[in-house]
Parts: C-alpha cells; structure tokens; sequence
C-alpha cells in the first residue's frame, strides 16, 4: 500500500501510471512552447527598425551638440552649466531646467521626423538685437530609408563623438556675439510633416533670411549607411544688411 495524506489507497497498476506520465510530458511540452512563444513575441516587440534605431541615436546627440554649441558660444555665465561625460567625450549640459527642457523638448520632437527622413536641416541659429541672423550652426543630416540591416550603434556612436571633439576646439570658427543677442533651434523639412501630439511643439517661423549667399565653413561630416551628417557654419556675406529691411 502507498499511504498518501488524508487516504489509503494500492498502488496503481503500471498502464495508469504510463497514462499519467504521458499526462505529465504532454502538459511539459505545452509548458515549454508557451514559454517559446512568449520568447518570441518578446523579440518581436523589442526590435527596432533600423531608421528608428538610427534616430535615436542622432537625436540624444543633438541635444548633447546642441548644449554644447551654446556652452561654446557664451550666450550665458559659465555656471549655467555643468561637466559631464558622452560618449566618452567631457561636455556640458544646462543647470537651469527651462533652458535644459527646451533643447531636450525641440530636439525629441523631431524624433519621428528624422527616422522617416522629413528633417533635412536642424540649425542653431544667434540673432543680433535686430532679430537678423548673426550665425547659424547647421546639421544637416539624411537617415537612408532604405537601409535594412542591423545599426552598429557602437560604431554611429564613434562616428558622432568625433563631432563633439571637433565642436569643442570650434571656437575660433565662431563669431563674438553682441550684448542682447538671442538664439532658437529651427528645423527645415524637406516635405511638411503631419504634426501630432508632442510634436505640435514644432510650430511654422517667420526667420529673417539673409538676402545674399552665406559664407559657409565646413566643421565635420559624416558618410556612413545608414545615417549621413554635416555640420558647417553659416556666416552672412560682409554686404548683407545687417538691420531689417523697412517694407
């Protein structure tokens, strides 16, 4: 006799217990490809288009550029900002959280613009008291829509850090901006987007354009599938009136 908690009962005859571990396997197996399937629908959730993974990448590092460019420009006190290290690179980011919510809001805005390849340019640009473009830092970049195999984010991560190095040493390229000048983020679409949700933030300008051919001073670029970057300044010709046109 098997004497089992609570009753008494012989022993089971050996095709009853076959029958059960049969019974047993079968709810194993079933265990097993439940857990597989759970496996596989995780991997399908957690994988990332290229173009998005790409995006992703170039939008958390113009917000880091973008800072910087601001940093290097002394638009406001040194203190304003703090140390801190990306991608292996020392730079700075904003203290104040207005000024930090803005680029962090305008760039992670345009995320779903660069992954579809609808944003063509992302400037920084510094105006004189009058509101005219003193100066433009310009992005210009292009995510190849195309492009189907895996990012080597460690390698699109190296390719970027080398313009961060290059904007730190940048300053000489620059201009010295006059008391009360100002500054913004614009983008340039090559197609108007449908703008949703967050990204309503990203509202039409009415930027004074210069009316003659910018100097332009190349500072580093990019050519690598599937993102492709440039990063120049823009300077006004030395006859482009400075104050605004009387209309």
């Amino acid at each position: 006799f098997v004497v089992v908690y609570g009753k008494d009962q012989t022993e089971e005859p050996e095709a009853k217990r076959k029958n059960k571990r049969q019974k047993q396997e079968e709810v194993k197996d079933r265990g097993k490809l439940r857990r597989t399937r759970r496996r596989r629908q995780a991997m399908e959730k957690k994988y990332i288009c290229p173009q998005e993974e790409a995006a992703k990448v170039v939008v958390d590092f113009l917000e880091v550029a973008v800072t910087s460019i601001v940093f290097l420009k002394g638009v406001y006190p040194r203190g304003a900002f703090e140390r801190r290290r990306y991608m292996n690179v020392v730079v700075h980011k904003a203290r104040h959280p207005q000024l930090s919510d803005y680029i962090h809001s305008a760039v992670s805005g345009l995320l779903p613009f660069i992954q579809k390849g609808l944003a063509e340019r992302v400037t920084v640009i510094f105006y004189n008291p009058s509101h005219v473009p003193l100066e433009k830092f310009v992005f210009r970049l292009a995510i190849n829509q195309s492009y189907g195999s895996k990012v080597e984010e460690n390698e699109l991560e190296f390719a970027l850090r080398a313009f961060l190095i290059k904007l730190s040493v940048s300053e000489s390229l620059a201009k010295p901006l006059p008391t009360g000048c100002s500054w913004e983020i614009t983008a340039y679409f090559c197609t108007l987007p449908d703008v949703i949700s967050k990204e309503q933030l990203w509202i039409p300008t009415d930027t004074k354009q210069w009316q003659q051919p910018p100097i332009i001073t190349p500072i580093k670029s990019m050519n690598s599938d599937p993102l492709k970057l440039q990063l120049y300044l823009e300077h006004p010709s030395p006859i482009e009136p400075m104050h605004p046109v009387e209309t």
